[in-house]
């Protein structure tokens, strides 16, 4: 029996605790507004039949401007007159509950902070826009910041809001403290209401100590030479403050560098962003042998914990200098023997790429429609005498370019045909010749029908005049025909020919031509005329294809 009067006690005091705690009533909260503005007053109960009253106002009605409106309490705006208390009632399942809010109703622009928040100097802190229930509603909406009531500089790139209102302070700073008041527009009935909260900012320095974290090195690897200087950096984050209880020291190879006077370090607080690092150099003065490859380690400790960093020295491997270099030297030593050989063997790779051509595509033809390959031009006497120019130019340069080579030569004096305007078929000769050989010589020998030695030579230049007038005047202006010089038996005096042969002679030079004598060794006289023919060859037109060329 005893034991069951004590049940029942026990389930009465439960009773009637359970129905305190939700038949309870008194003010929860005060809110600070100000004139003007939009405030909305959510109840604390979650269910959804509210009644709201205003204390301190005759038979407890809602004041003017002041509606109910989805369970909310609106203030469409505030006033003066709104200054009091509320009180939502809710009726549920578990019984009645009654809940008062404060309303504190200021005239300023922005309203008294009702709460101070307190951010960590040097942290990346947040701070809300505690409006919830406006944030929450549907209607677009414009949010702004304003510090002790004066709208924030917008170039304050530590600060940043995003689209829910949070102001963030990437890091905090002194500077930052101060009254914040949010301001957040909406529309509502077609009207445009601003809804302010302020809060009191406070920023207190960091004193608590973190772990350090070494920056660098992290098992980093430094190329250096033996017997130079080096500076190695240990780069370490400490925390927000300056800790006297941190330190940096080195070790090279497990041993402690401060008895080593070829080895000094330092070390000094930076700050970046609120945040503290300790900044550490090793110098070296000379790096010797002992110094390479063994680990030298950074250590960064506090009364928390410790971290480490490790560098390693490693000499600089000078073979693959010496090998860049060699392989340097030796492409451009290969690219100066090209040259060189380009240069020296030029006449023979132009002769063996048109044989080459020649034997690829024997088909080609001349595409320029030219009738001749080479206009033979020389002072000669006249036809029944005989001179080593006349040989070289009738007999010598035909044996040689024209039966064994294939090539078309017109020679004056050989393929003109008598009666014919001789200037004329001079002019229309040459235009169609590719080249213009014009052979050189002093020799003058004097004729045997009675002419004069005078008489000749006057004749003999005025053709050669015209063919030279000619062909050079079309060779400066038109580059073609080329122009092939070929002197006969010793250097000329050019002073006495025209300024435009002078100048062919000092563009391009001459081939020279000199008939081996008798004593002349055999060899001598072959490399001699071989080396000339060469020259001529190089300075002629390719051979077009279906002509025979006999000559290797």
């Amino acid at each position: 029996m005893r034991a069951a009067r004590w049940v029942v006690l026990l389930a009465a005091l439960l009773s009637l605790g359970f129905t305190v705690a939700h038949n309870h009533s008194g003010e929860t909260d005060t809110y600070r507004v100000s004139v003007g503005r939009l405030f909305v007053l959510r109840c604390l109960s979650a269910d959804a039949n509210v009644t709201w009253s205003s204390e301190g106002t005759h038979n407890q009605s809602l004041p003017t401007g002041v509606e109910v409106r989805d369970s909310l309490l609106w203030f469409l705006p505030v006033q003066v007159s709104h200054n009091g208390s509320y009180t939502c009632e809710t009726r549920g399942t578990t019984g009645p509950s009654r809940v008062t809010f404060g309303v504190s109703v200021s005239r300023g622009e922005c309203p008294d902070p009702p709460e101070t928040k307190t951010l960590t100097k040097g942290a990346n802190q947040e701070l809300p826009c505690k409006q919830s229930e406006i944030l929450n509603l549907e209607n677009k909406r414009n949010i702004t910041w304003m510090k002790d009531c004066r709208p924030m500089k917008q170039a304050e790139e530590r600060i940043s809001v995003d689209e829910s209102g949070l102001m963030r302070f990437a890091p905090a700073s002194e500077r930052d403290a101060g009254t914040y008041t949010c301001l957040v527009d909406i529309i509502l009935d077609g009207k445009k209401y601003t809804a302010a909260r302020s809060t009191r900012l406070t920023i207190k320095n960091n004193t608590f100590v973190t772990e350090p974290e070494v920056v660098f090195p992290q098992n980093e690897v430094v190329v250096v030479e033996e017997g130079s200087t080096v500076q190695l950096k240990c780069f370490a984050y400490v925390g927000f403050s300056e800790n006297k209880l941190t330190s940096i020291y080195w070790t090279v190879d497990g041993v402690d560098t401060e008895d080593d006077e070829e080895l000094s370090d330092s070390w000094k607080y930076t700050h970046d962003r609120g945040k503290v690092y300790g900044l550490s150099i090793l110098s070296i003065s000379k790096v010797r042998q002992r110094f390479l490859n063994v680990p030298i380690h950074c250590y960064v400790s506090n009364s928390v914990g410790q971290a480490v960093g490790v560098v390693w020295l490693q000499e600089a491997d000078r073979s693959a200098v010496y090998t860049s270099v060699a392989l340097c030297l030796a492409a451009s030593l290969a690219v100066l023997a090209l040259a060189a050989s380009v240069l020296f063997f030029k006449v023979e790779l132009v002769l063996a790429h048109r044989k080459l051509l020649r034997h690829f595509f024997s088909k080609q033809k001349a595409p320029d429609g030219k009738l001749y390959d080479a206009y033979v031009s020389f002072l000669h006497p006249d036809g029944l005498s005989s001179s080593e120019t006349q040989r070289f130019a009738l007999q010598i340069l035909p044996d040689e370019l024209e039966k064994k080579d294939g090539y078309s030569l017109y020679i004056r004096g050989r393929d003109d045909c008598p009666g014919e305007a001789v200037h004329d078929a001079i002019a229309a000769t040459v235009r169609q010749c590719r080249r213009l050989i014009l052979i050189l010589s002093s020799e003058i020998k004097s004729s045997n029908d009675g002419k004069t030695e005078e008489a000749v030579l006057s004749d003999n230049q005025d053709h050669l005049w015209y063919e030279q007038k000619v062909g050079l005047y079309d060779a400066l202006t038109q580059k073609e025909p080329r122009v092939i010089l070929v002197e006969i038996d010793g250097p000329l005096d050019y002073s006495c020919l025209s300024e435009s042969l002078r100048y062919i002679k000092r563009k391009q030079g001459a081939l020279k031509w000199k008939k081996p004598s008798q004593e002349t060794h055999k060899l001598l006289k072959l490399h001699s005329n071989r080396n000339f023919w060469k020259h001529l060859r190089y300075h002629m037109p390719s051979v077009p294809a279906g002509r025979v060329q006999t000559i290797v």
